[in-house]
C-alpha cells in the first residue's frame, strides 16, 4: 500500500482526507505543528476523533511528526527523514495562511509562498524518482478574473487583479509549482480547491469557514436580537462556488490511482449555489429574518445592519460574483457525477451547523448557571 505524506494535516479538508486513508488502510505521515497547549501528535488525533463523531480511529498506520515548515528539513531527525522517504511516496502540501487582511501580508506570503518553497525543496532533496508531490492551491488564485478559468497555469499579476493578499500568494505559488514542473526538477500537480463545505450525504459539517462563518456571526447577533428583519447587501442572484467535503475526498482518493495525473486539477462544483439559496437556509435555523438587498447603502442601515456589514468585510467581497471553472482535468479522476450541492443538502448542513451552535450556547449558559 502507498505511503502518503501531508503537511498542514490538522485542516479541515486534509484532516478528512487523512481519516480516509486510514479507513482503506494506508499508511499515512502527518505532520502537524506542536500547539500552545497540545502535541502535534494530540492535535492530529483531537480532530480525527472530532470529525468522525466519536465513531472510533483506527491509528495503528499513522505517524505524526511535529514539524517547522520554514526550517531546513522541517526540523526532523534523520531517522524521521529516513522514514519519511523510504521507497516512493505521495506528498500533499495542505499548509498555508488563510489571513486575508493587508496587515498580514508578509505572513500570508512567507506561508505560502516561502513555505511551499522550503517544502519542494525538502522533497526534491530526498524523495525517490517516482514519488509525487502535489500542491493544494486555490481555485480563488483566479483572482478578479472573467471567464472560465482554465486548468492551466496563469503568469503572476499585481494585488489589484485580486481581491486580496492571499488570492495573490496563491497565483505565486502556482508559478514556483510551474518553474520547478517545467524545469524537469519536480514531478508536481496543483489541485484548486473553492469554498469546501459539509458532507453532502449527511449534512455533517465541521467547518466555520466562508459560509459558515456568515452563519455564525448572524446566528449570535439574533440570539441577542431576535423577532428583527434585516438587510444584508448581497446580491441574491450572485453564486457561491460550493464543493463538498465527501467529494474532495473522493477525488483525492481518485488521484492516487492514476499514473498519468494532469498538471492542474479545478476541484471546484461545476455549477455554483446562489445567495438566495444560502439566505434560504440560514434564516430557517435564526430567530430572525435576513433579506438581501444588493442595492443597499451603508447609509440607510440600522445600527445591526451596520453592525453585519463591518462583519462581512471579507466574505461580501465573494457575494456579488459568478465565479466559472473548466472542468475537463477534473472529470478524468472523478467517477461519480451525482455529487454537486443542491438546495436540500446545502440546507442539511446548514441545520448541522446551527444546530452544534445552538448546543454549544445552550451548554455555556448551563455552565454559568451551575459555577
Amino acid at each position: 500500500m502507498q505511503k502518503i505524506v501531508i503537511n498542514g494535516a490538522n485542516g479541515f479538508v486534509a484532516s478528512h482526507f487523512i481519516r480516509e486513508l486510514l479507513e482503506q488502510n494506508f499508511e499515512v505521515i502527518a505532520l502537524v505543528r506542536n500547539g500552545e497547549n497540545l502535541s502535534a501528535q494530540q492535535r492530529m488525533q483531537q480532530v480525527l476523533e472530532e470529525i468522525s463523531e466519536k465513531k472510533g480511529v483506527d491509528f495503528s498506520k499513522l505517524k505524526v511528526y511535529s514539524y517547522s515548515l520554514f526550517d531546513e528539513n522541517y526540523s526532523l531527525t534523520q531517522e524521521q527523514i529516513d522514514t519519511i522517504f523510504d521507497g516512493n511516496i505521495q506528498f500533499f502540501h495542505f499548509a498555508a495562511s488563510l489571513k486575508f487582511s493587508a496587515k498580514d501580508k508578509n505572513t500570508i506570503f512567507e506561508t505560502n509562498v516561502d513555505g511551499l518553497k522550503n517544502s519542494v525543496q525538502f522533497f526534491q532533496k530526498y524523495a525517490k524518482p517516482d514519488s509525487r508531490f502535489i500542491y493544494m492551491s486555490t481555485a480563488y488564485s483566479c483572482g478578479k478574473f472573467s471567464g472560465v478559468f482554465e486548468e492551466k497555469f496563469y503568469p503572476e499579476e499585481e494585488k489589484s487583479h485580486f481581491r486580496n493578499y492571499y488570492e495573490q500568494s496563491k497565483r505565486v505559488a502556482e508559478n514556483v509549482m510551474m518553474e520547478h514542473i517545467e524545469s524537469g526538477r519536480l514531478n508536481g500537480h496543483v489541485v484548486r480547491l473553492s469554498q469546501v463545505v459539509g458532507n453532502n450525504k449527511t449534512g455533517v459539517t465541521k467547518t466555520n469557514y466562508g459560509i459558515f462563518d456568515l452563519a455564525k456571526r448572524l446566528y449570535n447577533i439574533s440570539s441577542l436580537h431576535p423577532n428583527n428583519t434585516l438587510r444584508i447587501k448581497v446580491d441574491p442572484d450572485g453564486t457561491q462556488n460550493l464543493i463538498a467535503i465527501d467529494k474532495v475526498v473522493e477525488a483525492l482518493m481518485n488521484l492516487l490511482k492514476i499514473n498519468d495525473l494532469p498538471q492542474i486539477i479545478n476541484l471546484t462544483a461545476k455549477k455554483g449555489v446562489k445567495n438566495e439559496t444560502i439566505a434560504e437556509c440560514i434564516n430557517r435555523n435564526l430567530p430572525m429574518k435576513i433579506i438581501l438587498d444588493k442595492n443597499l447603502q451603508k447609509t440607510s442601515m440600522n445600527s445591526l445592519e451596520r453592525m453585519i456589514a463591518v462583519g462581512m468585510s471579507f466574505t461580501g467581497k465573494y457575494t456579488g460574483i459568478n465565479l466559472q471553472f473548466a472542468h475537463e482535468n477534473l472529470d478524468k479522476i472523478m467517477i461519480s457525477e451525482n455529487n454537486e450541492i443542491t438546495k436540500h443538502s446545502l440546507c442539511k448542513m446548514m441545520d448541522y451547523f446551527m444546530g452544534e451552535l445552538a448546543d454549544s450556547s445552550s451548554s455555556l449558559k448551563n455552565s454559568k448557571t451551575n459555577s
